[in-house]
């Protein structure tokens, strides 16, 4: 299911870039004094009262200015406006009242997107009431905040879930279906494979990197199986992200994985992995997705007899944390092993809605540990007192233990390992949770 999507919009140098970087977590964002420092969106996953969500920083908005940097910035907060769910509008209670605030706030009120004016750098009662001109906005919400104190931010976000849509209600007609994102570099192909997965031609295919520029759903029934494919835009580096209508391309392309079960990876045979695979991949793994490593272009590699053994050696070398994805070799051309793609998605999204019954599972992590004893600290030996799973998509286990520090990366890895051996789970990362004693009740 996606994540809501928040957008942090405003004039420049009213703090909207230290209020993402503490509900990012970290300093994601450069912050100074200069005004126009932050010149493109970020984005960060951010979660409060358990809603998990994506934070959009953009930079200020400036009305009366031809500037092309002001203007492509100004275009990149309206892309983000156009995306988001809600929008968090920051104006500044020391400066009070500026006419780009009116300009900007008058634009969000022809959006018709949920608005929360967030008056920021409110450190005094006296600030706080300067700042009650901004009611005369026009939205519904104000509230008084100051990010250097850390002050008001609760109250902020409380406002920010409570727009979201009901969770309860997203999906429920949507339980058969297999939604599958097909991400990817520009250019190495997977427009051609969406077509050919679909038996149309839906997307358009070119040899200029870029041109899906939307995140596309095609909804196919494969012998029974409701399949949703969703072709999305190649996401670039960010210093080749120049266009602003390709930056929200990369948005759209995030979304859709967050809102698929399966991620078919596609990478060019022919150039291999890049650094930008790694990373495109690696946002698939932390999603909890399951992923497939898909190999196009396969018609254009020169093989032998040892080329797929060698190629998927070099595959498991550079994503070392993928181990678990099948890779099928494909040719979007020839039409080669795409036949094989809906069997191994449907095979790929039911491991990573396993569910494993405790009994069974305690089972084998006692005969794992009988096999490999835990390890022990200053004479405290670890032990693992029961284990279940708590979610699926991907699957959860939660260990109790006597002492979750001893509780080493390695040893996990080995309980990981031990819990593919028994029950499979290929194709689908393994989340695995550390809680001590006072944690169990």
């Amino acid at each position: 299911m996606a994540k809501p999507i928040v957008a942090i919009v405003g004039r420049p140098n009213v703090g909207k870039s230290t209020l993402f970087n503490i509900f990012a977590n970290s300093r994601i964002s450069i912050v100074e004094d200069t005004p126009g420092v932050t010149r493109d969106r970020l984005y960060a996953t951010a979660e409060w009262l358990d809603h998990e969500f994506m934070m959009v920083d953009t930079g200020g908005i400036e009305i009366e200015t031809d500037d092309a940097i002001v203007v492509s910035i100004r275009e990149q907060a309206q892309i983000a406006i156009k995306e988001a769910d809600v929008i968090v509008f920051v104006v500044d209670c020391r400066a009070g009242m500026m006419k780009d605030d009116e300009e900007v706030g008058r634009m969000l009120l022809k959006s018709g997107k949920p608005v929360i004016v967030c008056a920021n750098k409110a450190d005094s009662p006296k600030q706080e009431m300067e700042g009650a001109e901004f009611w005369g906005l026009g939205f519904d919400t104000v509230c008084f905040v100051s990010a250097s104190n850390h002050t008001g931010l609760g109250d902020l976000l409380d406002e920010v879930v409570a727009h979201f849509p009901d969770q309860s209600t997203l999906g429920q007609d949507e339980e058969d279906e297999i939604k599958v994102a097909l991400i990817g570099r520009p250019n190495v192909g997977k427009s051609s494979i969406f077509n050919a997965l679909i038996g149309q031609e839906r997307s358009i295919v070119s040899n200029v990197a870029g041109t899906t520029r939307d995140a596309i759903d095609t909804p196919v029934t494969r012998e029974g199986q409701k399949f949703v494919f969703i072709d999305t835009a190649g996401m670039r580096r960010k210093g080749k992200i120049d266009e602003p209508i390709e930056r929200y391309s990369v948005m759209r392309s995030l979304r859709a994985v967050d809102r698929s079960d399966v991620v078919l990876m596609v990478f060019d045979a022919v150039e291999g992995v890049t650094e930008q695979d790694k990373k495109i991949a690696g946002y698939a793994h932390e999603a909890g997705k399951g992923v497939i490593l898909v190999v196009n272009k396969w018609d254009l590699y020169e093989k032998d007899n040892t080329s797929t053994l060698r190629y998927t050696e070099m595959l498991r070398k550079e994503l070392v944390f993928m181990q678990y994805a099948p890779v099928v070799y494909v040719s979007a051309v020839t039409k080669q092993r795409i036949h094989r793609l809906p069997e191994v998605i449907k095979y790929v999204a039911e491991q990573n809605a396993m569910r494993i019954s405790t009994s069974i599972l305690n089972q084998v992590i006692e005969d794992a540990t009988a096999i490999n004893p835990p390890p022990s600290d200053k004479g405290v030996r670890l032990k693992i007192k029961y284990v279940t799973q708590v979610k699926i998509k991907p699957p959860t286990f939660v260990f109790f233990v006597n002492e979750p520090e001893i509780m080493h990366f390695s040893y996990q890895r080995y309980m990981e390992n031990k819990l593919r051996e028994s029950f499979g789970f290929e194709g689908t990362p393994i989340q695995i949770i550390v809680r001590g004693k006072q944690d169990e009740e």
